[in-house]
């Protein structure tokens, strides 16, 4: 009976720490990064400020891409919005009307919904083809009007990112 006690602490032990391991991987860490004379917060893996696109290179190399083809890359833009049920996605200026869709690898981190300004994303660029559907629960995740989702008819070509790591000027 006692051996069964005694597995069945070192058990729960093992658990708990193991669970106390992943809540740390998993969770939003916020540290100042120094880069280029700028503090930033810093979401997923450890990324600088260094060897950043702008916003002009970027569409070159958007412009070049076929849907099916990816490019990893960091580059800088301003956030035009921010998922704000979770944070879970958000979507950065480029410029002459065009906006990139911004996803984060895993869901293994999220931006903070008041999210607003310069950020510097790293990951895998690529365009797809986004459906009606996911047009219409992007919309509604932005707090459009239902009018403004009864008029999304057509699929749409979307630029499209997945960051691994994010830095947010503060």
């Amino acid at each position: 009976m006692k051996k069964i006690v005694f597995l069945g602490l070192i058990l729960l032990a093992f658990v708990a720490c193991k669970d106390a391991k992943n809540n740390e991987k998993t969770a939003e860490e916020t540290k100042e990064v120094k880069g280029k004379d700028m503090a930033y917060a810093s979401f997923g893996d450890k990324i600088d400020a260094e060897n950043v696109l702008t916003i002009g290179q970027i569409n070159e190399k958007y412009n070049n891409l076929k849907v099916g083809d990816t490019l990893d890359v960091k580059f800088t833009s301003n956030i035009n919005s921010v998922c704000s049920k979770k944070g879970c996605w958000m979507r950065l200026d480029l410029g002459e009307e065009k906006e990139v869709m911004v996803k984060f690898k895993d869901y293994g981190f999220f931006m903070p919904l008041d999210a607003k300004g310069e950020v510097i994303v790293n990951g895998k660029a690529f365009v797809q083809e986004t459906s009606v559907d996911e047009l219409k629960h992007y919309a509604e995740d932005a707090g459009k009007s239902a009018e403004e989702i009864a008029e999304i008819t057509e699929p749409k070509k979307t630029l499209s990112f997945v960051a691994d790591g994010v830095l947010l000027k503060n």
